[in-house]
C-alpha cells in the first residue's frame, strides 16, 4: 500500500476547514491519492487535485476533478486563458515544497481565498525524512513568501506521531478592492 492511500487529512487543514463554505472550489496541489480532496468534496466543494502520480490520481479522481502535471519541469497547467491563472477559493499544499511555485500558488487564490500549506522545515533531518535542505523551509520562510496574505495562524516547530519538525499556515488572500478591506475602528479609519 502506498503511503497516504487511506490516510486521513491534515489535522492542520480539519483545523481550519470550518472556513470554507459549502461549494467554494478547492485546489489540492500534489494531492496523491486525494486525502484533502475526499475531505473537502465530502463537505460539499469543488474540488481539483493535481500531482505527477497518474497511479495516484486513479484513485483522486473520485473526488473530484484531477490534472496530471510535473509541477517542477512543466508550465503551470490550471489557465483560464493565455496570460490569467484559475482562481480558487482555497489552496491546499501539504507534506511538498517546491519554492519556485509559491507566487503561483499564491496567484492563484481568488481574492478572499483561503492558503492551507503544511510540510517540513529544518530540523526534520534529526528525526527522518525528507532531510535534504531542498525539501525544508528555512525557519520563517513560510510566513516571508505569504507576506502579501492575511495571517490567519502560523506554527513553526516539533510535532510526534510521526515525529517532524513542520511549518503550517492559514492565510487570506486580500481583497480585490480597498473599499472591501474592514479597517480596525479603534485606530478611526475609514475608506468612505
Amino acid at each position: 500500500m502506498e503511503p497516504h492511500r487511506h490516510a486521513a487529512p491534515s489535522d492542520w487543514v480539519k483545523r481550519w476547514s470550518h472556513l470554507v463554505a459549502g461549494g467554494a472550489r478547492v485546489l489540492d496541489v500534489a494531492c496523491g491519492h486525494g486525502r484533502h480532496m475526499a475531505w473537502f468534496a465530502a463537505r460539499g466543494c469543488l474540488v481539483t487535485g493535481i500531482d505527477a502520480s497518474a497511479q495516484a490520481l486513479d484513485t483522486a479522481h473520485a473526488y473530484g476533478r484531477v490534472v496530471q502535471a510535473d509541477l517542477e519541469n512543466a508550465a503551470w497547467p490550471l489557465q483560464d486563458g493565455p496570460d490569467k491563472l484559475e482562481t480558487f477559493d482555497v489552496v491546499v499544499v501539504t507534506h511538498y515544497l517546491w519554492r519556485p511555485l509559491f507566487t503561483t500558488l499564491i496567484n492563484s487564490l481568488a481574492p478572499g481565498g483561503l492558503l492551507l500549506y503544511e510540510t517540513f522545515s529544518q530540523g526534520n533531518e534529526s528525526v527522518g525524512k525528507p532531510s535534504r535542505a531542498d525539501f525544508l523551509l528555512q525557519p520563517g520562510e513560510l510566513l516571508q513568501r505569504c507576506q502579501a496574505l492575511r495571517i490567519i495562524a502560523f506554527e513553526d516547530g516539533f510535532l510526534d506521531q510521526p515525529a517532524r519538525f513542520v511549518q503550517r499556515i492559514a492565510a487570506i488572500k486580500p481583497a480585490a478592492s480597498p473599499h472591501d478591506l474592514q479597517l480596525p475602528t479603534r485606530y478611526g479609519l475609514s475608506l468612505e
